[in-house]
């Protein structure tokens, strides 16, 4: 919105004049009568607009609270703005247009470029790049004892090393350039294995005795070999590309769960022995005398595996601590076996809070212990013998199916739900003539089955306790 001062200015008209001839009064005037001089003192300093500038570029060049504005455009060097290149007050080195050769050709030719004129009659600075193998030359004499051979002549090898002098060791190209007419037809590891052979004879003639041979080899059959091999692997038709692709599948479930049977046996194991431990410690606490039996248990503690049941924590710190502290279940017990716990407990009719005295502290933790390590042991055994029945079932089928020369033998218990079916892959079709996998490793176990399998082990384990 345009203010009063915007009018006036448009049309030209004096603000302090005009105020003064309308006889208004504004509140500064009320409150600050003082300052109404100074006002009008500083406001006769001001520049007036010169005629024919318009507004906006006099207020874009000129302000009234300012100096005036510059004649000329000045960079005073301050701000964002800097000098990005300091040119210096050094003559400039002089350029000459002047002749060169290159080492490289043998031709002669000579070629011109621009270059410092302090660089005259310096060599090609790109021809030090110029690298070149050092092929080996032979003699007559030497050709005849050492580098003879039945299946090439020297006319055959002469041609071999000229061309290997020429291209640099790029046996394509010297494929290429093989002069079959004349010679006889060779393949890439043919004059490989000629042109190694023979830097090889030379180079053991030529050795000074006592230093180290660096003798190079090549194996022409394995080249052969593994240019052959890649040929097959190239030619592969898409169905075998496909049941190559279904073995190596098969193949990396095989190991999975080759891996995962030996990490059950491995934990199977360790509840053996913690269990065996474990009965060998109350063994050892019942035959030695009452009053040694703090001593012997902290000089003699066998050293118990952390999954034999449960490892309380020692509190051992200063301060003051409760005996029931001592009782509380440690983090690293999951729920679904704190639930199978408490309904152990509750079978055996024991209180799932007893009175914490010292004794009795000590014997609740080591019942949970105990409880949790046949819970354990008990899940355990379900695994193998599920894992047993399937492979029952499994090896009756093979049985049946012929695959196995012995009768079939009867399997125990119905079959398990989570047997794998037959694994048909669309595309490849089903070969008689190719020869059946067995998996004797075992399937993994889905997670339905192993949740059913472990409630009915709880279920069964607590029953089993409860009996004397």
């Amino acid at each position: 919105m345009a203010t009063g001062a915007d009018v006036r200015d448009i049309l030209e008209l004096g603000g302090p004049e005009g105020d003064a001839a309308s006889g208004t009064i504004s509140k500064k005037d009320i409150i600050n009568p003082d300052k109404k001089k100074s006002k009008k003192s500083s406001e006769t300093l001001t520049f007036k607009r010169p005629e024919g500038m318009h507004r906006e570029v006099y207020a874009l060049l000129y302000s009234d609270k300012k100096d005036a504005p510059p004649l000329l455009p000045s960079d005073t060097g301050q701000g964002y703005r800097t000098v990005k290149a300091k040119l210096g007050s050094k003559k400039v080195r002089p350029w000459k247009w002047m002749p060169f050769t290159n080492p490289a050709r043998k031709d002669g030719a000579m070629f011109f470029h621009w270059r410092r004129a302090a660089e005259e009659g310096k060599d090609y600075p790109f021809a030090r790049f110029n690298k070149t193998v050092q092929v080996p030359v032979y003699s007559e004499q030497e050709y005849q004892l050492y580098l003879h051979d039945d299946a090439w002549t020297k006319a055959e090898t002469d041609h071999l090393f000229d061309l290997s002098r020429r291209f640099d060791l790029r046996f394509v190209v010297i494929h290429d350039r093989y002069d079959h007419q004349q010679f006889k037809k060779r393949s890439v590891e043919d004059l490989k294995e000629r042109y190694y052979h023979i830097c090889a004879k030379l180079a053991n003639v030529r050795a000074v005795p006592g230093t180290d041979l660096k003798i190079p080899v090549f194996d022409a059959g394995h080249e052969r070999r593994r240019k052959e091999q890649l040929e097959r692997l190239y030619n592969r038709t898409p169905e075998q590309v496909a049941e190559e692709e279904y073995l190596l599948q098969e193949l990396r479930k095989i190991e999975a769960r080759k891996k995962e049977r030996e990490k059950r046996s491995q934990d199977l194991q360790k509840l053996i022995t913690a269990a065996d431990t474990t009965a060998e410690q109350r063994r050892t606490e019942r035959k030695a005398p009452k009053k040694k039996l703090p001593q012997k248990k902290e000089a003699e503690k066998p050293a118990v595996p952390e999954t034999a049941g449960i490892k309380f924590p020692d509190f051992k710190s200063a301060g003051v601590t409760l005996r029931s502290q001592r009782m509380k279940l440690p983090s690293s017990v999951g729920q679904k076996k704190i639930k199978a716990l408490e309904q152990m407990l509750l079978e055996l009719g024991v209180e799932l809070s007893p009175t914490p005295t010292e004794e009795l502290v000590h014997m609740f933790n080591e019942l949970r212990s105990d409880l949790v390590l046949l819970y354990e042991l008990k899940q355990a055994c379900a695994n193998c013998e599920y894992e047993l029945q399937m492979l029952r079932h499994r090896h009756e089928a093979l049985a049946r199916a012929g695959v196995l020369g012995g009768p079939a033998t009867s399997a125990v218990g119905p079959a398990p739900a989570s047997a794998e079916p037959a694994v048909s892959e669309p595309g490849l079709g089903t070969d008689p003539t190719k020869d059946t996998i067995i998996d004797v490793v075992g399937a993994p176990l889905t997670p339905n089955s192993r949740k059913r399998r472990e409630s009915a082990s709880s279920s069964s384990s607590v029953k089993k306790a409860k009996k004397p």
